[in-house]
């Protein structure tokens, strides 16, 4: 392993000190199931080297992260009970960038981000322009 945060569990579970439900393992991530999965079969894929959040992750490796997220779908959509996986980067919870894999159904009712609406067209334009800038 290239770079490891001793306080991190998820590289604690990659140098194998934590025992997790590894479901896939290559050259640079592990997938395994997590603890509270939102339903059977969530899964959650990390990179063996240690980075906090997704935007300090090097681009090649989160091209690679997505390729191998793709490869599980598939693999998920042909094993499990689903219809689609919801794809979810958040990183609060454990600060070592991961992508979880939440099998759904169409349908299955689980709760969806709660949705606002801008105040108005100006406070909408100044969003667009910091973000365009």
């Amino acid at each position: 392993m290239k770079e490891k945060n001793n306080n991190c569990i998820f590289c604690k579970i990659v140098s194998r000190e934590i025992p997790a439900d590894i479901t896939y393992e290559d050259e640079d991530f592990l997938g395994f199931l997590d603890i509270e999965p939102v339903t059977p079969g969530h899964l959650l894929l990390i990179p063996k080297e240690h980075f906090k959040w997704i935007h300090e992750t090097p681009d090649e490796l989160v091209a690679k992260a997505f390729i191998a997220t793709k490869k599980i779908i598939n693999k998920m959509r042909e094993s499990l009970p689903c219809d689609y996986v919801q794809i979810v980067v958040v990183g609060k919870d454990v600060p070592h960038f991961h992508i979880h894999l939440i099998p759904r159904m169409l349908g299955d009712n689980l709760p969806e981000y709660k949705r606002a609406h801008y105040k108005d067209k100006k406070e909408k334009g100044e969003i667009m322009e910091k973000l365009k800038n």
